[in-house]
C-alpha cells in the first residue's frame, strides 16, 4: 500500500502543480523517496513535529496549495489537536494519507494504528476512507485529492490482496456501500483491508457481504 500511495502521489504531482508533500520524518516509511527525487521543492520533510506538519499543511492550503500529508497512523495522534482547530474547523483541503493503519506486527505496540478510525469520524468536515485493495487505495486517493475539504486515506502496512492496479485515475462515489457477495440468513459487513477475509468468510458460510 505505501507504494501505490507513492506511485499516485508522483502521478497526481505531475497533473496538479498545487500538490504539496509533507512527512513529519518518515520519507521512505510513507513512500516519499521517489517523490522528494522527482519534486524536491514541493516536498517538505519537517522532522519529528507531526503539529507543525498539520499546522504547515493549513497555512498552505489557505494560500491556495493542495497539502497531502503522509504519516503513519499512530503519530497522527500527537496532531489531534491541530488537525481538529487548524484544519477541520477551517474546512480546510489537506488531506492525509494515513499509513500503518490497524495492527503493525513487529513494529511494535507503539506504532500500532489501533485508534484513528474512531478518532476520526467525530470530527466535522473529515471525509474517512480505508481501501479494500490496491486499486481501490490509488483511486480513493485520487478522489480524497478532489474532495477539497478535510479527507484521510487509511490503508494497513504490508502487502494487498494482489489486485491490478489501474493507471487511470477516477472518482468513487463517496458514502456508498458495495455488495460484494450475494448469500442467505448471514450478512457480513466489512470496511477496508477486512473486505478480504469477510469474502472468505462468506464463501464458507454463504453470506452476503
Amino acid at each position: 500500500y505505501t507504494q501505490v500511495f507513492g506511485q499516485w502521489l508522483c502521478d497526481m504531482a505531475g497533473q496538479d502543480e498545487r500538490l504539496v508533500g509533507i512527512t513529519p520524518a518518515m520519507c521512505e516509511g510513507s513512500g516519499l523517496t521517489e517523490f522528494a527525487e522527482r519534486f524536491p521543492e514541493r516536498y517538505f520533510d519537517v522532522g519529528i513535529a507531526e503539529q507543525h506538519a498539520l499546522t504547515f499543511a493549513a497555512g498552505l492550503a489557505c494560500d491556495g496549495y493542495k497539502p497531502v500529508v503522509a504519516i503513519y497512523s499512530t503519530f497522527l495522534q500527537r496532531a489531534y489537536d491541530q488537525l481538529i482547530h487548524d484544519i477541520a474547523i477551517q474546512n480546510l483541503p489537506v488531506m492525509l494519507a494515513i499509513d500503518r493503519g490497524g495492527l503493525v506486527g513487529a513494529d511494535g505496540a507503539t506504532h500500532a494504528g489501533s485508534f484513528d478510525l474512531s478518532y476520526l469520524r467525530c470530527i466535522p468536515n473529515m471525509t474517512v476512507m480505508a481501501p479494500a485493495d490496491e486499486n481501490e487505495c490509488r483511486q480513493m486517493l485520487y478522489t480524497a485529492y478532489r474532495l477539497n475539504t478535510p479527507s484521510a486515506v487509511r490503508y494497513p502496512r504490508g502487502m494487498g490482496p494482489g489486485v491490478a492496479i489501474s493507471n487511470e485515475m477516477s472518482d468513487l462515489p463517496v458514502g456508498k456501500g458495495e455488495l460484494r457477495r450475494e448469500g442467505r440468513r448471514v450478512a457480513i459487513l466489512a470496511f477496508g483491508a477486512m473486505l478480504t477475509p469477510a469474502l472468505e468468510a462468506g464463501g464458507k458460510l454463504d453470506a452476503t457481504v
